[in-house]
């Protein structure tokens, strides 16, 4: 049988990309954070638009807004997290609303896969009263993007577009029916202080209109077509939205179901009319209880919170467990939990081999003796107190190199080190940060350090991309996100023009020339920044002469075991090096440390 051109098999992040593309954007602006990062990789491919990394996600959010109120439709992408980054320009963008349509993609982490956190976005939607669009399926995505812009412009407002890692990566049949049709292909901004320039003489009157416009999308949602109810037994009726609706078709088959594509504002009359036609009404929902929260506000007796958790990623076996504890199934339903099968390797979360950090946190942890914190019995100041930052860099905070003593937020490190240091810590302070993540919201925490005076040291791990989210490109790199040649952010010319006096460049894998510059810098009263550089291990194509431990040299003292290189490994007490792993010439830190020489080509 010819399967219809129409039909593929489409990720989430994919068929959002499709959809976007199909409903006629004409900018798309993102920083990569996972699960979020594949849809500006999808959209990146499509020449005819303009597609960008922006420098974090509030300038993506400021680039969208900007390309909005010229008319044409565009769109912004970020993780869960990269909301919080952009909340202040997406917050006035509900305030002053849009021309073109403008879509806020928002991927939410349930079980923080890849985050710092689990924060539910959808109370975003609420506090900037924008609507919401939540979809099920890629089928969904794909099919929502279309009434996503067609709502921002009818209704003058952003539209929140939440996705989770569930339905980001996912993978479903689409049916991607639509053509490519561009409503605006003459953008123009068109002079209107009243509606743009939020003076309190303005933005009074535009929050007036944001009420007004937040009655008029309620009366929407009733009849918003994603909104639908699929009708079974009256006994049961559950509320729900996202990924959970499919769980909860799974579990609960003869159930009614009222699934909801628009969550906020939600479809009052519709809700009411559900609830009055089922026995019971409960709402199954991941995270927070944003729709039971709401649902009672509308005086409806509704339960779920109360036995589907409030942590973590939802499935169909927790779904299962929590309606038999709460007598919605009987026990007989209780699924059988398969044990992971024996003999499976373990795999600690490590640097890569080869890893051009592994140099500079090789020498931060002896430096700063950091395996005797392990064995201080009570509180103990570290030697060097090291504020890390959001990257694959984060690892290091795992033994055997444990050199990490904070990772909060982007660019945080840097600002939390001073504020050490201004406390009076009588310790040294070292903030760590990479060079895409100092782009992102770095260089703000630099200027700070310079102008109030900081005394610590900044180590800037350069290796040239934006390796944690699969080596997306970013100012420093020189290449666009659709592959071309830009121009680059200087790093060096950066710190200098900001006013940073004691500058080094090092070479990552020259492990004498890292302990002196750390050294050095640990010694001047000053602020210090060091650029360690090297290529990220995984985009290094040629490996020559991995090395060797020779046997008879080797006294198996366990030196080169403290780097976490997982290409040096144990078998039967005996050191070796996996020549498949090992980076070779690229690399060569081990052979640099090894105290006998025992490691060569």
């Amino acid at each position: 049988m010819n399967t219809p051109k129409t039909l593929q098999l489409l990720s989430g992040n994919e068929a959002l990309a499709l959809g976007a593309y199909h409903a006629g954007i004409q900018l798309a602006a993102a920083y990569p954070g996972t699960p979020s990062t594949e849809i500006m990789e999808n959209l990146s491919r499509f020449k005819d638009i303009y597609a960008e990394w922006s420098t974090n996600e509030k300038v993506a959010m400021e680039v969208g807004m900007g390309a909005a109120y010229t008319g044409v439709r565009a769109m912004v992408s970020m993780k869960h997290v990269g909301l919080n980054v952009a909340s202040d320009p997406f917050m006035a963008a509900s305030m002053t609303g849009i021309i073109g349509g403008l879509v806020v993609v928002c991927a939410d982490d349930p079980q923080i896969h890849s985050s710092q956190n689990e924060q539910d976005n959808r109370h975003y939607a609420r506090l900037a009263k924008v609507p919401m669009l939540e979809p099920g399926d890629s089928q969904d995505v794909y099919d929502l993007m279309g009434y996503a812009f067609d709502i921002s412009e009818e209704f003058d407002t952003p539209v929140l577009f939440r996705t989770t890692t569930r339905i980001a990566h996912s993978k479903s049949v689409v049916d991607a029916k639509g053509v490519r049709t561009v409503k605006n292909a003459s953008p123009a901004f068109h002079f209107n202080v009243q509606k743009y320039v939020m003076l309190p003489v303005n933005a009074l009157p535009r929050h007036a209109f944001i009420e007004k416009r937040l009655l008029r999308l309620k009366e929407y949602a009733e009849t918003f077509p994603m909104n639908k109810i699929i009708r079974n037994g009256r006994k049961l009726g559950i509320v729900t939205s996202g990924v959970a609706y499919q769980y909860a078709r799974e579990v609960f088959p003869k159930a009614s179901f009222l699934k909801l594509g628009m969550t906020w504002p939600l479809p009052e009359k519709m809700i009411k009319e559900f609830a009055a036609s089922v026995d019971r009404l409960i709402v199954i929902e991941e995270l927070d209880p944003f729709l039971q929260d709401n649902i009672k506000s509308m005086g409806i007796p509704v339960t779920g919170k109360e036995f589907i958790p409030l942590v973590g990623e939802l499935n169909t076996r927790i779904v299962t467990e929590s309606g038999i504890g709460a007598g919605l199934l009987p026990e007989t339903e209780k699924p059988d939990i398969l044990s992971p099968a024996d003999g499976l390797p373990r795999r600690p979360p490590l640097l890569c081999p080869g890893c051009p950090h592994t140099g500079i946190y090789f020498t931060l942890n002896t430096l700063g003796q950091r395996n005797k914190l392990l064995e201080a019995k009570g509180p103990a100041e570290p030697k060097l107190i090291i504020t890390g930052d959001i990257g694959c860099y984060t690892l290091g905070a795992y033994p055997p190199l444990n050199v990490l003593d904070t990772t909060a937020c982007m660019g945080a490190g840097i600002g939390q080190a001073m504020g050490m240091e201004k406390a009076g810590v009588k310790s040294k302070v070292v903030a760590v940060i990479g060079d895409s993540t100092f782009m992102h919201s770095g260089i703000t925490g630099l200027v700070d350090a310079v102008y109030n005076d900081g005394h610590f040291t900044i180590l800037i791990l350069d290796n040239h991309t934006t390796a944690m989210t699969g080596h997306q490109e970013h100012p420093g790199t020189g290449i666009s996100a659709q592959g071309e040649p830009t121009n680059a952010v200087d790093i060096e010319s950066l710190c200098r023009g900001i006013g940073v006096k004691d500058l080094k460049v090092v070479n990552a894998f020259d492990v004498k020339a890292l302990r002196d510059a750390l050294r050095d810098s640990l010694a001047q009263p000053v602020l210090s920044v060091i650029i360690v550089r090297g290529a990220c291990a995984m985009q290094v194509k040629k490996r020559a002469n991995p090395r060797k431990v020779d046997a008879e040299k080797c006294v198996q003292c366990g030196y080169c075991l403290k780097l976490g290189c997982g290409a040096i490994q144990t078998v039967d007490g005996k050191v070796f090096i996996e020549p498949s792993l090992c980076a070779g010439d690229a690399c060569g830190i081990c052979q640099q440390l090894c105290p006998q020489k025992a490691i060569g080509i």
